[in-house]
């Protein structure tokens, strides 16, 4: 039936023979529900051998991120060490650095400004999105967990690729963003780089236009002409792609569609002995819970593979919750993320509308780009 997606909207498993191999060198993948898998017996100080990496690495294309438990607190420079594993293997640091992170590739998240960086992530993004070579991987060590909690929710973008309705799977394969600081484009549907699945992408906190490929009425698979979503058509996007996501991980909070996908998950970070109600609790990973309340692992994202936001408690103030901190890096992509069509890979965001004024469309250079809601918190 067209219009509504046949597919059972899932993350898929990992081969058989990436736990093979990992068990040969003394390494568990334990995958987690829905998405993501903990990762026990590899020490991030010491870099394992090629294969072992290779291995991880597709894991963490298939399943979102992996969690290295039993870390304990990684300095600076062996965080830096362990994240120089992954991608392109250096970091690429744009961030901000507090005069409390232990180097400048650390970005030292907070809920206290004395401590870390305040209130990073509120909505759905994928992080470094302003550059052509978004980061291929993020790494989050996880330093001092909120007793309150506070924490961050994942979702699987291949698996939100296929909860959507057939209708829009062929619309969005022809949607190129634009961001509104730096003017690179980026598709909105796009083949992961490792896994080959079909992905979304969008950054709902800095995007400032969306460009529409219409194709030739006598061969749909030639460009025939662009054209830019207007405003009402640019909210519907977005809103539509908050929706999508947020139903991964709360079956029943998103209205716009229709099934209950399972691709999303929200990584607490308090323990079960803080917040006993959670145990059990649908969308909470198991393994993340553990007596040592998370504090010491390591997470890695692939950055394509999986969007993120920051959950409302991870802002609360450390008089409320508790003090939190994270310390985040980002990591070099082997290759750019540039969009298909043969379109250009950068336009002047802050100049005139490329296709004319007469075209309309929202062009909207700077800041957070399109507003498709004022009453939300929005921070990059």
């Amino acid at each position: 039936m067209r219009g509504a997606s046949t597919c059972v909207s899932r993350v898929h498993e990992v081969n058989a023979s990436i736990f093979s191999l990992l068990a040969a060198h003394g390494i568990t993948l334990i995958p987690l529900s829905p998405l993501g898998a903990a990762v026990r017996g590899l020490d991030l100080r010491k870099t394992p051998p090629e294969p072992v990496l290779d291995a991880l690495q597709s894991a963490m294309a298939v399943r979102g991120f992996l969690v290295f438990k039993d870390q304990g607190t990684l300095s600076g420079d062996e965080q830096v060490i362990a994240s120089e594993l992954w991608g392109a293997r250096e970091m690429h640091s744009t961030h901000g650095v507090h005069p409390k992170a232990p180097n400048k590739h650390i970005f030292r998240l907070s809920n206290d400004r004395n401590v870390g960086i305040l209130g990073v992530g509120p909505q759905w993004h994928n992080d470094g999105s302003f550059e052509r070579g978004v980061f291929s991987h993020v790494g989050y060590h996880i330093i001092r967990v909120a007793e309150g909690g506070g924490g961050t929710i994942f979702a699987h973008q291949g698996g939100a690729f296929d909860a959507l309705p057939e209708v829009e799977q062929e619309r969005w394969q022809r949607l190129v963003s634009i961001n509104s600081n730096s003017g690179v484009l980026h598709p909105v549907v796009h083949a992961h780089p490792i896994s080959g699945r079909k992905s979304v992408y969008l950054h709902l906190g800095m995007t400032g236009a969306v460009l529409e490929v219409v194709p030739k009425s006598d061969d749909p698979s030639a460009v025939g002409s662009l054209r830019l979503l207007d405003e009402g058509e640019m909210r519907h996007l977005f809103q539509t792609y908050n929706a999508l996501l947020n139903k991964g991980f709360a079956p029943g909070q998103a209205d716009l569609l229709a099934g209950v996908p399972t691709y999303g998950t929200r990584v607490e970070l308090a323990g079960l002995a803080a917040k006993p109600e959670l145990n059990g609790r649908r969308g909470v990973v198991d393994g993340v819970l553990d007596r040592d309340n998370g504090q010491g692992d390591c997470i890695f994202i692939d950055n394509l593979a999986v969007a993120h936001r920051a959950t409302p408690e991870a802002h609360r103030p450390a008089s409320e919750v508790g003090l939190r901190i994270l310390h985040r890096t980002t990591i070099k992509a082997p290759s750019n993320f540039d969009p298909p069509f043969g379109l250009p890979p950068v336009l002047n965001i802050h100049g005139a509308n490329p296709l004319g004024n007469a075209a309309g469309g929202v062009w909207q250079g700077g800041g957070l780009g399109f507003r498709w809601d004022e009453t939300i918190p929005m921070q990059n």
